[in-house]
């Protein structure tokens, strides 16, 4: 007995059976491996409430980590570096989406009907 057996299950399939449950089984990795819907209820408004609440979070914490540090609490300063980075990301691509947004607005405006 080796290790190779011990993976293989006991039993085994019928043998008309056995093109089947491989044709399910490989459908039902494949369905497990795909990632899960986006939940897209609300349209791009509500999407981008959320980034924009969620942006905001970021903001709030990574002031409360700021406040700590100087008010000399127990925290480590790569935590509060780490957060400050993060916000500061989230901000400048929420800075390049609006840009992206104001320019494709004024690229609509300027076209002939």
């Amino acid at each position: 007995m080796n290790i190779d057996s011990l993976a293989k299950p006991a039993l085994t399939p019928p043998v008309g059976l056995n093109g089947t449950i491989r044709r399910q089984m490989a459908a039902e990795e494949a369905a497990a491996a795909r990632p899960a819907p986006m939940d897209v209820t609300g349209g791009f408004g509500a999407s981008l409430g959320r980034s924009v609440e969620l942006l905001d979070q970021m903001q709030l914490t990574s002031d409360k980590a700021i406040e700590q540090l100087a008010a000399g609490e127990n925290v480590d300063l790569h935590d509060v570096m780490i957060a400050t980075q993060e916000t500061d990301i989230a901000f400048r691509l929420a800075l390049a989406m609006r840009d992206k947004l104001v320019e494709a607005y004024q690229e609509v405006m300027r076209m002939a009907v």
